[in-house]
């Protein structure tokens, strides 16, 4: 796509270009930008209804822990936003959520540690989990580890679940909490952050490993004090700043459910990562990331109307503001 040239405006880098509507839609004529296809990259839909989302401007969301059934109903579901699915958290007997009164039921699976080397003539528990998983459609693994509620993984574990979702080709995922868990999951070659780490100050040779292993952080600042300035909410700013700053890929998520939110993109949380350093053109890759697939929505694109934005300041607002329309609709400028 033709890059915006317009001095006047925010550079939004190679992925932005000029566009008009069609003259024969709702807005003819209208002129902006066009943009991939945006991406919550952590939403919960057990509490969140994907019809809620529908017409909005997500194209595309990552369920990250939800119970088999409400999986398997919303694949079953015709039309954006687009989702892909975790399945239940992976956690260890006892472990976060169980308990939590916002757990829904089913939304956690319990697993064993593993008996000696796991190497058995059956599956392992860690192994029959992540396949229970993928059979009802998940194409990502989360697990919780959260030392700050109860028990997780041990490593062994932790690097069996690992290794069977990565011979699914199956990225993991990994809520983190408390000290020591970002470590924990760093060792284990975990591929991606639900969060940005909150509760504990992630140490510069860590981050450092964290980059080196192509690992993803999901950004979700807002949710760590939900527009406070608490030790947590500064503490997430800085880790995120410093992984970015690193060279490490950043994600942006909600945990859309979690919290009143906005029911599409939340500006506050675009906001946050402009805060932690990311240009105008890197808070839209961060949006617009496909991941966990290769490609975006088909057939579909973002469209943000005149006037673009002059500065950072304003880009969340502006974004926050755009709508999905078929690519048809649009012919660049």
């Amino acid at each position: 796509m033709p890059q915006l040239d317009d001095s006047s405006r925010l550079d939004l880098g190679p992925l932005a270009a000029r566009a008009r509507r069609s003259l024969n839609g709702g807005h003819p004529g209208e002129t902006g930008v066009a943009l991939p296809p945006f991406v919550d990259h952590h939403v919960h839909l057990m509490l969140v209804s994907p019809d809620a989302l529908a017409g909005g401007n997500l194209a595309g969301v990552v369920d990250l822990g939800a119970p088999l059934d409400v999986v398997t109903a919303a694949r079953g579901r015709e039309g954006l936003p687009r989702t892909d699915f975790a399945g239940a958290f992976l956690t260890t007997p006892g472990g976060y959520p169980v308990g939590r009164t916002w757990a829904v039921e089913g939304c956690a699976r319990e697993v064993p540690p593993i008996d000696g080397d796991g190497r058995g003539a059956l599956p392992s528990p860690a192994e029959a989990a992540v396949a229970e998983q993928h059979a009802f459609g998940a194409s990502v693994v989360k697990v919780a580890l959260n030392a700050s509620a109860g028990p997780v993984f041990d490593a062994a574990t932790l690097g069996a679940i690992v290794a069977a979702a990565h011979e699914r080709r199956m990225p993991v995922v990994a809520h983190v909490e408390g000290e020591g868990m970002t470590r924990l999951a760093v060792e284990a070659g975990v591929d991606a952050l639900a969060h940005t780490p909150f509760t504990e100050r992630v140490d510069d040779e860590l981050i450092a490993r964290a980059v080196a292993l192509g690992q993803r952080w999901i950004s979700t600042l807002f949710v760590a004090g939900y527009g406070e300035r608490t030790p947590e909410a500064e503490r997430a700013v800085d880790n995120l700043r410093r992984f970015h700053a690193a060279g490490g890929r950043v994600l942006y998520g909600t945990d859309l459910g979690n919290g009143d939110q906005p029911l599409g993109v939340n500006a506050r949380e675009l906001e946050l990562l402009a805060e932690a350093g990311l240009a105008a053109s890197e808070v839209l890759e961060a949006l617009t990331d496909p991941w966990p697939r290769d490609e975006p929505a088909e057939g579909v694109v973002t469209f943000a109307a005149d006037p673009a934005p002059a500065t950072l300041a304003h880009l969340p607002a502006w974004l926050a503001a755009a709508v999905v329309v078929p690519a048809e609709e649009l012919e660049t400028l």
